[in-house]
């Protein structure tokens, strides 16, 4: 039977990461399928429809833990997701996180008190707390890193001082960070975790 090739588009949930991205083109990586374009949260296939339903793609997808979006609002929630992670994981840049409300505002074209209002609305946590986990994330990355001191980790992550930072962590761990840097397996979460349960 000649192949008969339909192309479909997704925007995709808790698909964050470059990990994810590689995940997805993994498991769309054959005959069957050809991808055309991936990003963050979105992939456009062209698939033969003679050897898999859209069905059939969406429990590949679900699969990998992630889902699919098709209500509005969970797609706003998956952007600011996004713009998060751009904010705190890819700009290392402290005064883009003090002014975090404006960033969001300006990359979302949304006000900041609908869009924490929304996001508590469909996740299991605040925005601002969800904002703290990915800052937690980061800065367990910097430590193990060991190119920063600890006041230039505070200053990239837009801490007033190493007290603040030193508290937060603590709170957020258990460990102070002290203790974080001597244990031999440091408790991290994926990106694509944070928000799922209440850490």
């Amino acid at each position: 039977m000649k192949a008969e090739k339909k192309t479909i588009e997704f925007l995709i949930k808790n698909m964050l990461t470059k990990c994810s991205i590689k995940l997805m083109q993994r498991e769309f990586s054959s005959d069957i399928f050809k991808i055309e374009n991936i990003q963050l949260g979105y992939i456009k296939l062209k698939y033969d429809a003679n050897e898999i339903t859209i069905n059939g793609i969406v429990e590949k997808i679900q699969q990998l833990g992630l889902d699919i979006i098709i209500d509005p609002e969970e797609k706003l929630i998956e952007e600011i997701k996004l713009a998060i992670f751009e904010l705190i994981h890819e700009m290392n840049n402290a005064s883009s996180i003090a002014k975090k409300s404006e960033y969001l505002v300006e990359k979302l074209n949304i006000s900041y008190q609908r869009m924490s209002k929304l996001f508590s609305k469909h996740e299991k946590i605040t925005l601002e707390r969800y904002i703290i986990l990915n800052k937690i994330e980061k800065i367990k990355e910097l430590i193990d890193s060991n190119e920063y001191t600890l006041s230039e980790i505070a200053y990239l992550m837009d801490y007033s001082s190493v007290q603040y930072l030193s508290n937060q962590f603590k709170k957020e761990t258990g460990f102070s960070v002290s203790e974080y840097k001597t244990l031999k397996i440091k408790p991290k979460f994926s990106i694509e975790e944070l928000g799922k349960s209440k850490l």
